[in-house]
């Protein structure tokens, strides 16, 4: 189990090393975001309070769209043909999801060092507490995502119609771009349930260095709720997919 897992994990991690650019396109809303929404939040150090949203929020759009690769491995055969490998078929989607976790990396480092000249500053040990969380929570989207491929099968419309419906009101119920605190009850009673807002309160308060913070344990248990669903039903569409 735990050498297929690696070996599709180095199958799927292969082509992102080969061409590290895209990861830099697929962060150019959320940087757009960053340059047009943080002006306009109250108080001189908004950075501290926006830039770990946008950090959850540029993860959360990679991870939810990770699917389409598989659904055009299903759509080209290739998919097909690891099937018949003899893969576990758990490893065939764990790998998967786990891979998630080195573009996440990646692009938080890349908003980090671009908030840098403008005055950010972040605690190192938190953020990476908060980067654990935030790969746990990446695996969960992704094994959700690579679910949801597999129930598009050919229907390439059904997937992007799903992930587009449920991606931003899932974004904007977890205070990533405008707060919460503010917002008339019937919203805040429907944030209570998204598992998103407590990793970005976990992570707001981890990159200012409060580990010790309630929201940072709220947090993990969120991304670990995540990571595990996301898992127990990824896997069980997988094998019913052999």
């Amino acid at each position: 189990m735990f050498t297929d897992t690696v070996t599709v994990f180095s199958r799927e991690l292969r082509p992102t090393l080969r061409n590290p650019f895209t990861i830099i396109i697929s962060m150019v809303q959320p940087l757009v975001f960053l340059a047009l929404f943080a002006p306009l939040l109250p108080g001189t150090d908004s950075l501290r309070w926006f830039v770990p949203g946008i950090v959850v929020m540029s993860c959360l759009f990679a991870a939810s769209m990770t699917g389409s690769n598989l659904l055009f491995e299903i759509q080209t055969g290739s998919h097909e043909r690891m099937l018949v490998t003899p893969l576990s078929r758990p490893a065939l989607l764990i790998g998967r999801a786990l891979k998630e976790i080195v573009p996440m990396i990646a692009q938080a480092a890349v908003i980090v060092v671009v908030c840098l000249p403008f005055g950010y500053r972040l605690d190192v040990g938190g953020a990476l507490i908060g980067l654990f969380i935030l790969a746990g929570f990446c695996v969960g989207i992704g094994a959700l995502s690579y679910t949801l491929a597999l129930a598009s099968k050919h229907q390439e419309w059904l997937f992007w119609t799903v992930q587009q419906t449920l991606l931003f009101p899932i974004l904007l119920l977890a205070g990533v771009l405008l707060p919460l605190d503010g917002g008339p009850g019937w919203l805040r009673a429907l944030a209570a349930w998204n598992p998103l807002r407590y990793v970005v309160d976990a992570e707001r308060a981890l990159f200012t260095g409060d580990i010790w913070a309630s929201t940072a344990l709220a947090g993990l248990a969120a991304a670990a709720i995540v990571a595990a669903l996301g898992l127990f039903i990824g896997v069980h569409a997988m094998r019913r997919s052999a």
